[in-house]
């Protein structure tokens, strides 16, 4: 039971989340706003975002590892980081875009923290492929580690620091003032908290059972 408690937590935040955050009354100000009733999807977007970014940056940190130690269950740690976090990642963007198109009348409006995340998705489907393209195990290791390590700044400038500096729709970035500031309450507050955490607990727990299978792999070969 020990080693299953933190599981048992993911499971009751997710059910946490799905249940009370459709019932939680929102605030006046977003209901004034053109959020109105999607601003639940702060709920399942914003954590969505934040598991990618979490299983991104574990990816980066074995990537370093493998090239200290060239330890290959270092290499395998960080791509199925990379395979669960682009899952996330393109369900950040699905419920992104449904609600841009609630908010914004357009599923994916010319906005630089949209196009970043867009490229960023693709500059790590770019390193799967590098890696399929690679036969010899420990060339493709190493060449993937150095282009995972390159690729994490990238993508953090792409979505933390240019929508920052350039105009955009979102909150908190262009100039746009945060949830926090005007309509993210006591009550939301209650389910976003938990929200995010049960979310980057699942990419977690759904990378060590990726890891778990691929290292079944490697030692029955």
């Amino acid at each position: 039971m020990r080693n299953y408690w933190w599981k048992l937590l993911t499971v009751m935040l997710l059910l946490y989340t799905l249940v009370y955050g459709m019932l939680v009354p929102i605030p006046d100000v977003a209901k004034q706003s053109m959020l109105k009733e999607t601003i639940r999807n702060l709920f399942f977007h914003v954590p969505m975002w934040f598991a990618m970014i979490l299983l991104l940056t574990i990816s980066a940190v074995y990537s370093i590892k493998y090239l200290r130690n060239g330890d290959e269950l270092c290499d395998t740690i960080a791509v199925e980081a990379i395979n669960v976090g682009i899952v996330f990642g393109l369900m950040g963007a699905a419920t992104g875009a449904l609600w841009a198109k609630f908010t914004w009348g357009s599923y994916w409006p010319n906005d630089p923290k949209l196009n970043g995340v867009g490229i960023g998705l693709l500059i790590y489907a770019a390193y799967i492929i590098l890696r399929n393209g690679i036969e010899d195990p420990q060339k493709r290791a190493r060449v993937s580690a150095v282009y995972n390590v390159f690729a994490w700044p990238i993508f953090m400038v792409l979505i933390w620091i240019l929508p920052r500096i350039n105009d955009s729709l979102h909150p908190g970035n262009g100039g746009n003032p945060g949830f926090n500031q005007y309509d993210l309450d006591s009550n939301l507050r209650m389910v976003f908290y938990p929200a995010c955490i049960g979310w980057m607990m699942l990419g977690v727990w759904m990378l060590s059972l990726n890891f778990r299978m691929k290292k079944l792999e490697i030692n029955t070969n």
